[in-house]
């Protein structure tokens, strides 16, 4: 049986609740980590590319637009492959809730985790509720091609356990400035692609996209960025053209299993 509540109780383009003293030593301890195991990008989690979905994290700052994007994925992708969905809230199911008044799914294939904790705890530090979630899901609706988890709203330095991501795509939004990729943090730096929203509130609040283009090739290099505005029809293609060849290599690599 999932573990999803909610019917029981009624929830452009281009190449955090209320926190204690514990809570700022965890984003102190979460930095240091996240730098010393997040580079390991070819380290998949548990089971064979034979045997699952390719399981690709959603993260970054509340309001940056991780579930539209989600759900500008489904839209795009759920034609043509086979998507589940896990989303991460600390003590409700809106995010899940968002998506099925969406309908960018049947209801079944959206489950909600609350993680009751600091969002990077349940993509990083305690993955058990997120990997329950994620292989009921795909056991139930096999033989899925893509399993998004999105976390809750988090900090910079936000970054999943490889052990439940294969891939991790960061979102940012221009409304926070056009200061935020030169900040850095493991979420900007190492994620396998930043995508910075909401490119069209770049005039009203004077965020210069170049410079944020700029700032974001200093701090990742060759790493893949894409900008987006997803208020237009075709404002994320290239974030699912992305996605698309991440599967592709996935399936291919199941392929080539002996």
């Amino acid at each position: 049986m999932l573990h999803d509540q909610s019917h029981d109780d009624a929830h452009g383009h281009s190449h955090g609740h209320s926190h204690s003293q514990a809570h700022d030593h965890a984003h102190d301890h979460a930095h240091d980590h996240a730098h010393d195991d997040s580079h390991d990008r070819e380290h998949p989690a548990p089971g064979s590319a034979s045997e699952r979905a390719l399981r690709i994290g959603v993260g970054g700052p509340v309001g940056s637009g991780k579930t539209a994007l989600v759900a500008a994925m489904c839209r795009l992708l759920a034609p043509e492959m086979s998507i589940v969905v896990v989303t991460n809230d600390i003590f409700t199911r809106e995010d899940a809730e968002a998506l099925r008044r969406m309908r960018v799914l049947d209801d079944d294939r959206i489950v909600p985790v609350e993680t009751g904790c600091c969002p990077h705890t349940a993509i990083r530090d305690d993955i058990s509720a997120n990997l329950d979630a994620i292989e009921q899901l795909e056991a139930l609706h096999g033989p899925v091609d893509v399993t998004f988890v999105e976390s809750g709203g988090d900090n910079l330095t936000a970054v999943f356990s490889r052990a439940l991501v294969d891939h991790q795509i960061f979102v940012l939004d221009v409304a926070g400035g056009d200061k935020v990729p030169r900040k850095g943090g493991p979420g900007v730096t190492t994620a396998d692609l930043l995508v910075i929203n909401k490119t069209d509130l770049a005039p009203l609040v004077g965020a210069d996209l170049e410079v944020m283009r700029g700032d974001s090739i200093a701090r990742r290099g060759a790493l893949p960025i894409e900008f987006t505005s997803l208020v237009e029809i075709d404002g994320a293609t290239a974030v699912a053209d992305w996605i698309r060849e991440r599967v592709a290599f996935w399936r291919g690599r199941a392929l080539a299993m002996p």
